[in-house]
C-alpha cells in the first residue's frame, strides 16, 4: 500500500441497519484493522425525503454494539468533518458548477411533465425512456439552448438540475479488487442527475467528493453500486483526481435461506429470524422488527457468522475472535457469488460462543430472565445451572426455559414417566432414597451419588427402578442433565420435600 488506508461506512439514516449493511461496515473495519488504516462512518443523508428519526442513532448503536469502533466520522469527530452530508450541502454546489464549466456536466431544465410525455412516448413504441447521449440533443438543457436563453433561466429562477454529460459509445474496462476487470460502454448508461433542483447533491456526487476530501482510499460497498462504477470513476475523471481515486471492491450479495434473491426483511418474518443487528420500530408505522442482541445473540457470534458470509479464510476454521478476523481479512478472499443465509448456522455460531462464556458471566445474564420474573435465587447456584446446562443451549433464554424446575418445584408429574417408572413398590423404595439421602452430610454431587449407587447395589434392584422415579420427582419429567448435579443445586431439604411429595401425590 502506497497510502494509508482510510475507509468509510456511509449508510443512509432511512430505516433500520440490515444485515447486509453490518456485513459493510465489517469488511470495511476488517480491512481498515488489517492494514492499520481508519475506519470511518458518515451519513449520507441527501434524499431527505426518506429520513427516518431515530435512524442515524440506531445505527451508531448497533456498531457499538457489535464491537466495530469507529475512527472518525459522525458521533466521533475528526479533520475531515462534518460527517453528515446534509450538513456539507454548500459545498457540493460549486463542485456541480465546475462539472458545467469544464464541460462534463449541463444544466437541464426539463419539466416533470415534460419528462413524462419522453416516457409516454417511448413506451407506446415499446421502448425505454433513457435521458442519454442521443435523447439530450431533444430535450431542454444547456447543450441544446444558446447561453443566452440558459443565463436568462437561471436569473429568472427556474427549476434546474444538473446532469452528467455521459461519453458517447466509449468502453470501459475498470478495475475491481473481488472481480477483477469489469467492462462497461457508456451508450447503454444514462446521463445521472448530480445536483437536484431542492440544492442538493445526489448520492453520485456527494458520495465522489466527500470520498476525494475526506482521502478515502479503497470504496468497499456492496454489489448493487456496481453499476454506478463507471459513472463514479467518469467523475473522478472529469474532476482530474484520477491519480487519487480510491480503489473498488463490491461484495456479494447476501441471499435468502430458500429461493432466489437477496435477504430482505420480510424473510426474516415469514421464518423467524432476525435480520437487523438491533430491535428497530418504525417511527411512521409502529412495526416493530427484533434483533439479534433482542433475540440473545452475543455480538462476537454475530459478528463471527457475518465475516463468512461471502468471505472464506482458506482454512477449515470457523470461530474467530474479531481479532483473528482482522489479521487473517483479505478482500482477495472474498466471493464473487452471494452467500447464502443459513440461520441454523446463526444459531450454531451462538452456541460455540455462549459455552466458551464463563459461568459467572452467564450466570449475570440468566438473573436478568429471573429478576422480570420476581425470582431471587442463590449467584453461586446460578453459575452452577449455567455449567449444568449451557452444552445444550444455543441461548442465555434456552438455560433460563430448561431450568425452571431449580425455581419451582414440579406441580404435575408426566404422565408418560408416571406410567412407565411408578409401580406398587416405588413409594416404598422413595421413603428409603430419603433415609439414605438423610444421612449424606455433605450434600453434594460425589457423595450423594456414592450413598446412593451403594443403597441400590445392596438392594439389589435395577438403577432405573430408583433413578427414574426420582427424576420424576426432582423435576416432574424424564429429562434433564445428571441428577445428583441437580439435587446438589437444590440442596438437601428441597430435595427431600420434593421426594416427600411426589409420594404424597401418587399416593
Amino acid at each position: 500500500m502506497d497510502r494509508k488506508v482510510r475507509v468509510r461506512f456511509a449508510p443512509s439514516p432511512t430505516g433500520a441497519l440490515h444485515l447486509g449493511g453490518v456485513r459493510t461496515a465489517l469488511f470495511n473495519y476488517l480491512f481498515a484493522r488489517h492494514h492499520g488504516g481508519d475506519f470511518l462512518l458518515r451519513i449520507e443523508d441527501t434524499d431527505q425525503t426518506r429520513y427516518v428519526p431515530g435512524a442515524e442513532e440506531y445505527i451508531i448503536e448497533s456498531l457499538k454494539w457489535c464491537g466495530l469502533t469507529v475512527d472518525e466520522g459522525v458521533g466521533v469527530g475528526g479533520e475531515y468533518g462534518p460527517y453528515r452530508q446534509s450538513e456539507r450541502k454548500p459545498l457540493y454546489k460549486q463542485y456541480a458548477l465546475q462539472l458545467v464549466e469544464s464541460g462534463n456536466a449541463y444544466y437541464s431544465f426539463d419539466s416533470a411533465e415534460e419528462l413524462s410525455a419522453q416516457r409516454a412516448a417511448c413506451e407506446a413504441k415499446g421502448e425505454t425512456f433513457m435521458y442519454n447521449a442521443i435523447s439530450r440533443k431533444n430535450m431542454k438543457n444547456s447543450l441544446t439552448m444558446s447561453a443566452e436563453e440558459v443565463k436568462t433561466l437561471l436569473d429568472s429562477g427556474a427549476n434546474y438540475v444538473i446532469r452528467f454529460k455521459m461519453p458517447e459509445n466509449e468502453d470501459l474496462y475498470l478495475h475491481d479488487i473481488i472481480r477483477g476487470e469489469v467492462h462497461f460502454n457508456t451508450s447503454l448508461l444514462d446521463d445521472k442527475v448530480l445536483f437536484k433542483a431542492d440544492g442538493m447533491p445526489t448520492y453520485h456526487l456527494a458520495n465522489i467528493v466527500d470520498d476525494h476530501l475526506m482521502k478515502i482510499s479503497h470504496v468497499i460497498r456492496g454489489e448493487e453500486w456496481l453499476p454506478s462504477l463507471p459513472l463514479h470513476v467518469l467523475l473522478y475523471r472529469a474532476f482530474g483526481w484520477e491519480d487519487t481515486m480510491p480503489e473498488f471492491a463490491h461484495l456479494p450479495l447476501i441471499l435468502k435461506p430458500v429461493g432466489n434473491g437477496k435477504l430482505s426483511k420480510r424473510d426474516g418474518n415469514k421464518m423467524g429470524f432476525p435480520v437487523f443487528p438491533m430491535e428497530f420500530t418504525d417511527p411512521e408505522t409502529g412495526e416493530k422488527w427484533h434483533g439479534y442482541k433482542e433475540d440473545g445473540y452475543l455480538p462476537e457470534a454475530f459478528i463471527n457468522m457475518l465475516a463468512l458470509l461471502g468471505w472464506n479464510p482458506g482454512t477449515e476454521q470457523e470461530i474467530f475472535t474479531l481479532q483473528e478476523l482482522c489479521d487473517q481479512f483479505s478482500l482477495e478472499r472474498v466471493n464473487k457469488s452471494g452467500a447464502r443465509f443459513n440461520p441454523d448456522k446463526a444459531k450454531w455460531f451462538n452456541h460455540k460462543y455462549l459455552v466458551q462464556k464463563s459461568d459467572a458471566e452467564l450466570a449475570i445474564q440468566l438473573n436478568e430472565f429471573l429478576v422480570k420474573d420476581g425470582i431471587s435465587y442463590d449467584m453461586a447456584k446460578l453459575e452452577k445451572i449455567c455449567r449444568l446446562l449451557k452444552e445444550r443451549a444455543n441461548f442465555v433464554a434456552d438455560i433460563y426455559n430448561s431450568s425452571q424446575y431449580f425455581y419451582h418445584a414440579p406441580q404435575t408429574y408426566d404422565e408418560k414417566g408416571v406410567k412407565k417408572s411408578w409401580k406398587e413398590e416405588t413409594p416404598a423404595l422413595m421413603e428409603e432414597l430419603i433415609d439414605v439421602l438423610e444421612k449424606v452430610s455433605e450434600f453434594t454431587s460425589p457423595n450423594t451419588e456414592e450413598a446412593v449407587k451403594e443403597w441400590v447395589a445392596s438392594k439389589e434392584v435395577g438403577f432405573g427402578k430408583i433413578m427414574n422415579p426420582f427424576r420424576l420427582a426432582i423435576i416432574g419429567s424424564a429429562d434433564g442433565p445428571h441428577m445428583f448435579d441437580i439435587i446438589e443445586i437444590l440442596g438437601k431439604e428441597e430435595t427431600l420435600t420434593r421426594l416427600h411429595r411426589i409420594i404424597s401425590t401418587l399416593k
